[in-house]
């Protein structure tokens, strides 16, 4: 399980900065900086996958990375309890619209949107694969800009990595009917939201402006209701 964790880190890297244009947190997201937000509300993942259950596994790996960079991120199956007693059982209705209500009831500075957008276990004999992908969107409430935006991916090699081909096969249906997604969507947190502006309880706060990741493009503007 220790292999194959590095190997998913290992493609997860090589992925994120093999020949890649880099750019500043502050070039990219300047408005995390002058906003400056401190607390985040996250709504429950819109999932665009086939697995039924890739939605409650995935919730329960968004608040630690964010709170780990230093935001007050407010507990998550409280929000989701509240919003299904407000008849809001999906994420989905309320993606594209205005979220400034959120301020009004919460108090929160924003909003975090997450789609998951591969959850995937491929086992074919002598290899397999797990894929976890999403994409992540931090809305203000203030202004209903987003504010922040990115992709993260992992891809686990689950073969059985053995030159004979019996052994193969059989510790690649071990490692596929043992796979535990939550730790490689963790790892996939982690990377990707370490893209984000820190917030005010991380020591380097107002401070990793010139740090440098993988550009992905430009924000595009968000057509609000």
């Amino acid at each position: 399980m220790r292999i194959i964790r590095l190997m998913a880190l290992l493609v997860l890297c090589l992925s994120a900065f093999g020949c890649a244009k880099m750019v500043t947190k502050q070039d990219r997201f300047p408005e995390m900086y002058s906003e400056q937000p401190k607390t985040i509300l996250v709504l429950p993942p819109m999932n665009e996958t086939t697995a039924a259950d890739a939605k409650a596994y995935y919730t329960t790996t968004i608040a630690e990375p964010l709170s780990f960079n230093g935001y007050y991120v407010f507990p998550v199956p409280i929000v989701e309890e509240l919003m299904q007693q407000e008849g809001l059982y999906d994420t989905e209705l309320i993606y594209g619209s205005s979220v400034h209500k959120f301020k009004e009831h919460f108090g929160a500075d924003a909003v975090l949107f997450t789609k998951i957008k591969k959850w995937d276990l491929v086992y074919v004999v002598i290899g397999g694969s797990l894929t976890v992908g999403f994409e992540s969107e931090l809305r203000s409430t203030d202004s209903d800009r987003t504010l922040w935006k990115y992709n993260g991916q992992v891809v686990v090699d689950l073969s059985g990595g053995s030159g004979n081909i019996f052994v193969a096969i059989v510790a690649t249906a071990i490692n596929a009917m043992a796979t535990d997604y939550v730790p490689y969507a963790r790892m996939a947190n982690y990377q990707t939201y370490s893209t984000m502006p820190v917030g005010p309880r991380n020591p380097r706060y107002m401070q990793d402006g010139d740090d440098q990741l993988v550009d992905q493009g430009a924000i595009e503007p968000e057509a609000v209701n």
